[in-house]
């Protein structure tokens, strides 16, 4: 079993209509036709959404969101429209709310990948190889590749994986254009994104994007980068200074929490059909300060 632990009661909002509980995000669409995303504190590990959040977190990943498609807007249009509050919003909304386009999506995990971690590592160790693309020999865990490659995956549902897919599968399904031109976007939003994080002394490993089309008054569709960017929850962010390649790497995300899950202190049998436990409070709280650690090293702002 995966999933929710227990499934939120999106807030009913005048003018707002309920379109969708992510894992992380609420999604509403107002009277214009434009989407509303709610960021929560919700925090998910092993397919399943905890029942412990992480305080500020949502307020984390919309600001450092925004401050990245600011660094980002020569590259490629985003989703932004505003950052107002609706009328009649909870005040928690606060921070963490962006009205956006509403796009077409593309049903695509547009990744990329400068350095060998993950489910790139697994497979790699199997066939040298990362999503059909070969890689060369003695490759370890956290070697950076010898330059960024493509991997996309299939958008999962909630409590499932997202499959990783060769280039081939993507074209087929999008179009040999439309997967050209994710690829260069992927590609490029990867290379600014890696380049200002080295200089603040963060690596940025891997990270993944969502793209949709938006209709323009010609009739024509551009390709809008949507949903959050370069977040320590869509990202893997490692401390420049304790990068070291032949082991797991310190990351700037949810790693606490999944060392504490598969600890004994849990109790909790990943394998089995039981939901996880409440996080402990020195769990949640050193978990939120590796939030607001990575993005004040990226902003430079403080957090308050």
């Amino acid at each position: 079993m995966t999933g929710f632990v227990e499934k939120p009661e999106p807030p009913q909002v005048p003018g707002l209509v309920h379109v969708h509980t992510g894992k992380v995000r609420d999604l509403y669409r107002n009277e214009a036709g434009d989407l509303v995303m709610v960021a929560s504190d919700r925090l998910s590990a092993y397919d399943w959404v905890l029942p412990t959040a992480i305080p500020d977190k949502g307020r984390v990943l919309t600001q450092l969101s925004l401050w990245w498609f600011d660094q980002l807007a020569d590259l490629v249009p985003n989703h932004v429209l505003s950052t107002e509050l609706p009328p009649g919003a909870p005040a928690d909304w606060e921070g963490r709310t962006i009205v956006c386009r509403s796009l077409r999506m593309l049903p695509v995990e547009c990744v990329a990948r400068g350095y060998l971690t993950g489910s790139g590592l697994a497979e790699y160790r199997e066939s040298r190889t990362v999503c059909g693309l070969a890689l060369p020999e003695g490759l370890v865990d956290g070697s950076e590749l010898p330059a960024p490659i493509f991997t996309p995956a299939t958008k999962a549902e909630v409590g499932e994986h997202d499959e990783n897919v060769p280039y081939e599968e993507i074209a087929r399904r999008v179009g040999a254009d439309t997967a050209a031109a994710l690829r260069q976007l992927t590609l490029a939003v990867y290379s600014r994104g890696r380049d200002i994080a080295r200089e603040r002394g963060i690596i940025l490993a891997d990270t993944k994007f969502e793209f949709g089309w938006e209709a323009e008054e010609d009739g024509a569709e551009r390709l809008v980068l949507a949903d959050e960017v370069l977040t320590p929850d869509s990202s893997r962010f490692w401390p420049a200074d304790r990068w070291e390649p032949g082991r797991p790497q310190d990351s700037f995300d949810k790693q606490i929490v999944r060392d504490w899950l598969t600890s004994p202190a849990s109790g909790w049998d990943r394998g089995g059909e039981q939901p996880p436990p409440e996080l402990p409070a020195e769990v949640v709280e050193r978990t939120r300060a590796r939030y607001i650690e990575a993005y004040e090293m990226l902003t430079g702002a403080r957090w308050s």
